[in-house]
């Protein structure tokens, strides 16, 4: 049977009644009565920029996870999970809130450069479970910004995450993209949290900063409340000296990481033109990933921050089996989206293609019976059903805003497979063009003026078991891409212009269509 050390005085006087009723049941009945009382803690933690399988647990050991393995092993990690869209503000924000990036408009670029509205931020899964009388915490990158309604651009020159963070957050320590710039902590009566960040104070290292931060709300939890902790770890984006905690790089140094097969020396010709010509990924290749040489540097550098980040996964489970709160605890593990590494003669993300999309997912639920919990999932699962999941993990209602599916039927294995979803919805509507011009008043015409001379590589698409299918819906005429990820998972041989598949792909533009028709559905 569960721990029962954390029980508010209203849930044991509840819990007594109940036990006095399901008594003559048997055990399981008594846990089940338990169960239903404990609102759950929940721990989501997400890395920026870390591709799936820089990790042991997705079938590359030599990257030096444990941690993350040993957690992977012990839940459920998803071997099917993609991002709704794969670039850093609007992928959080998707996830915060369960809606599609068509959906809630935040993001980089015009037409869909929009702040978070206050009302908004009222409807994801923080607020949500403060306003249920969890404890709420937000720790690291916060990466978009809240206002009172919503705004352009997305990127204003200051935040405001005091003024409309702090009704839902009772703990922060968080900032823009930094956490020596721009860094903002609350309470501002815990003087350790305070030191934690304190300028001045010597480098530990941006991981091991947030780590000390995530510990900290641990340690400051009340035993009768239940809590949500998001971490959104600054790793393993960047790899200066100053974002790389160089005592871990040690051992991945001098290692020589496989490169995979679709990482590309030099530039890639079989893209399309139109990447080839305008996505910021092809010439951030030529600087960063083009070589041998760099692409060592660069994979070896990435590994140590993911190494870093594994370290404060074992610190924080430590922490929770020392506290006695592991048993009722569930945490989720994932990133913001992929990144190319020289997949595909790219560097960056944003594309469709899986380096960028596909997802790591791990969820530890120490509820859960391990013959439930000890496995690999293959469901197809996307990063909109972060939110509804949360949500009803903690035994509530998701808004109805959100568009995600709940996924804690295919967690406890009582979903029926068969009603389950046959393809995810992915898309990419970011141009660095218009990055480059988003303080323009006249980013619309801009952004049309793009479109009009087929500079546009904004793309949406569909993954199934078996296909991966996008189109670049702007460009004249749409450029298809379409794979079998089955003997053709690393998207080397483009089957859109093959007469045999004419009829899947026709299906599949028709379900990305009716797809997307519904992710913009109320927005």
């Amino acid at each position: 049977m569960k721990s029962i050390k954390r029980f508010s005085k209203v849930n044991l006087v509840v819990l007594a009644l109940l036990l006095a009723g399901c008594k003559s049941n048997g055990k399981h009945n008594i846990e089940t009565a338990i169960t239903n009382i404990i609102k759950p803690n929940i721990i989501f933690l997400m890395t920026d920029d870390q591709r799936w399988d820089n990790m042991g647990c997705y079938g590359k050991l030599e990257f030096n996870t444990p941690n993350i393995d040993k957690l992977s092993a012990e839940g459920v990690t998803f071997d099917n999970a993609y991002y709704a869209v794969a670039i850093c503000m609007p992928s959080r924000v998707t996830m915060l809130t369960g809606r599609f990036n068509s959906n809630h408009r935040v993001g980089f670029v015009a037409p869909d450069d929009y702040t978070l509205s206050q009302s908004d931020f009222e409807n994801s899964y923080p607020a949500i479970l403060k306003q249920a009388g969890y404890r709420t915490g937000f720790v690291g990158k916060v990466g978009f910004t809240v206002t009172e309604k919503a705004t352009r651009p997305s990127t204003p020159k200051e935040h405001f995450y005091k003024q409309y963070l702090s009704n839902t957050f009772d703990y922060f320590a968080g900032s823009e993209t930094y956490d020596y710039k721009g860094h903002v902590t609350w309470p501002e009566s815990d003087v350790e949290l305070q030191n934690i960040f304190k300028e001045g104070r010597e480098n530990s290292g941006r991981t091991l900063r947030t780590g000390e931060a995530m510990l900290r709300f641990i340690e400051t939890q009340p035993e009768d409340q239940p809590f949500c902790l998001s971490v959104s770890f600054y790793a393993v984006k960047h790899d200066k000296d100053r974002d790389v905690y160089m005592p871990h790089y040690e051992q991945f140094k001098d290692h020589e990481f496989e490169a995979p097969n679709n990482w590309v020396e030099g530039d890639n010709p079989d893209l399309p033109e139109v990447v080839k010509e305008n996505a910021r990924g092809v010439y951030l290749h030529r600087q960063r990933s083009s070589t041998p040489e760099m692409y060592q540097r660069l994979v070896s550098r990435f590994a140590a921050q993911g190494y870093s980040v594994d370290d404060q996964v074992g610190l924080l489970v430590d922490k929770l089996k020392e506290k006695g709160m592991l048993e009722n605890t569930i945490i989720i593990y994932t990133s913001d989206n992929g990144r190319f590494q020289g997949s595909h003669g790219l560097f960056d993300k944003c594309l469709l293609y899986d380096e960028s999309v596909k997802a790591p997912l791990i969820v530890y639920d120490g509820r859960m019976p391990e013959s439930k919990r000890k496995r690999r999932e293959k469901a197809l699962v996307s990063s909109v059903d972060m939110a509804s999941t949360i949500v009803s993990l903690a035994g509530l209602e998701p808004s109805n805003r959100m568009q995600g599916k709940d996924l804690t039927a295919v967690l406890n294995q009582t979903q029926d497979m068969e009603q389950w979803r046959d393809a995810v919805f992915m898309e990419d509507l970011f141009l660095v063009d218009m990055f480059k011009e988003r303080y323009k008043e006249n980013v619309d015409e801009i952004n049309q003026n793009l479109i009009n001379s087929n500079k546009s590589y904004r793309a949406h698409g569909v993954r199934t078991e078996r296909w991966k299918y996008f189109v670049y819906y702007e460009h004249t005429p749409k450029i298809e891409e379409l794979y079998d990820m089955v003997t053709d998972p690393s998207e080397q041989n483009n089957l859109a212009t093959d007469p045999e598949h004419k009829q899947i792909l026709k299906t599949l533009r028709t379900k990305t269509e009716d797809l997307y028709q519904k992710a913009i559905q109320n927005r």
